[in-house]
């Protein structure tokens, strides 16, 4: 399996479709983590105001005052009087935004804005099936127990080929996904190919229930903690429910591996459940104004060994997470380097119901390392990015943090 699909499938519940194009693309087109979630802004201005406003919240806000070492009056004065659609809109805010040369600021459509905000919230309506591209084709990775696609039978392998009739051969897992999803209780029908055989399916969509954090007891009383994703609002929740499913262990692995981030506030409170004094995270701001965001005082930190598996895409928030328990020398960290993602992201709604994730700040590990595109060096190397994701194959990452534990 080539690494772009895999890095598809990590990115992407797809069918599930709670993230938004950027997050289903490249991996170099991830989502960061926020400092915060605004509201939508309903007003409704001109295409040419709109793009006024970006530029100017561009101006303000991004990270980096030189603006990639250009006049940046340019840009308004390129485009003055000559927007008159909302595509108008859109494509000189693409256009203007690329000359930044930074590939995690970008302009959300209404539609993309609306995505975002589901991801966050967890309300997620679909089939309840895993999907990527295999040599071109659509094929259904994993389906879940208990959803629609498992009472349709789906099975994994199967292969997508047409929706709602629509033959969807040279599509994108992106452009699948846009097709298949729909409002809750709303009819999609799939064409599937599986054994030589092409069969139709009728599947109602539904809410699906997915959880950000998993948890189970592995042998040696070693407890395993899986965080799938920084996104949810019920992240640090599901992360105490789990801490209290393996209270009774050891040590604990917590598997970082595919996690590309999420929200700020999660990977700070998670690691403020193991770090009882010091920093977490210094977040550098545009005028050179550093925050150190410390931990909290309360209570007693976890006391047992652990393990922290990581991948190269580990990004974002699993590197404040992983970052802050090496430094703090809370944890060992066992993989492979992570994906290196050092910047921060402000989403600032804007107009017509749109936003601008832009990125505003920089970060640094506890000790002052700036990681982004450097990546975090695990304290124990082995195995590959894949690893975790084939089956039927021992996972040599897992094995290793499991025979460094027990040894502890």
């Amino acid at each position: 399996m080539k690494k772009k699909q895999l890095l598809i499938f990590i990115l992407s519940v797809l069918i599930l479709v709670i993230f938004n194009k950027v997050f289903l693309s490249t991996f170099t087109k991830t989502n960061s983590y926020f400092l915060r979630q605004e509201m939508v802004n309903t007003d409704e201005i001109s295409p040419q105001r709109l793009f006024d406003r970006t530029w100017r919240v561009i101006s303000k806000e991004y990270y980096e005052p030189s603006l990639n070492h250009q006049d940046w009056y340019r840009w308004k004065n390129r485009y003055q009087g000559k927007i008159k659609t909302q595509e108008d809109a859109k494509v000189a805010i693409d256009t203007m935004i690329a000359s930044l040369d930074e590939p995690y600021t970008r302009f959300m459509t209404k539609k993309d804005f609306e995505e975002l905000t589901t991801s966050i919230t967890s309300k997620i309506y679909g089939i309840g099936v895993n999907i990527y591209s295999n040599s071109g084709k659509t094929e259904i990775f994993n389906v879940m127990p208990g959803t629609p696609a498992d009472f349709a039978q789906l099975k994994q392998g199967d292969i997508i080929t047409h929706v709602d009739g629509k033959d969807i051969a040279g599509m994108n897992v992106s452009e699948v996904a846009n097709l298949v999803r729909g409002p809750e209780n709303s009819v999609v029908e799939l064409t599937i190919l599986r054994d030589g055989k092409k069969f139709n399916k009728l599947i109602k969509r539904k809410e699906i229930k997915i959880k950000s954090v998993k948890s189970s007891i592995l042998d040696n009383h070693i407890g395993y903690i899986k965080i799938v994703s920084f996104m949810s609002g019920t992240t640090p929740n599901e992360f105490i429910e789990a801490l209290n499913n393996t209270k009774d262990t050891d040590s604990l692995i917590i598997d970082l591996r595919g996690n590309t981030g999420g929200l700020l506030d999660n990977a700070v409170f998670i690691a403020d459940r193991f770090i009882n004094q010091g920093k977490i995270v210094d977040i550098i701001y545009r005028n050179g104004y550093k925050k150190s965001i410390r931990a909290r005082d309360e209570g007693i930190p976890l006391d047992k060994p652990v393990v922290v598996l990581v991948n190269g895409t580990s990004a974002s928030a699993s590197e404040i997470l992983s970052g802050a328990l090496k430094d703090a020398h809370k944890a060992t960290l066992v993989g492979n380097k992570t994906f290196g993602k050092g910047l921060v992201q402000k989403v600032v709604p804007l107009p017509n119901s749109t936003g601008l994730n832009v990125t505003i700040a920089r970060y640094l590990t506890p000790n002052g390392t700036d990681i982004n595109k450097l990546g975090i060096k695990p304290d124990v190397e082995v195995g590959s990015d894949i690893d975790f994701l084939v089956e039927n194959q021992p996972d040599v990452q897992l094995e290793r943090a499991k025979e460094i534990l027990t040894k502890k």
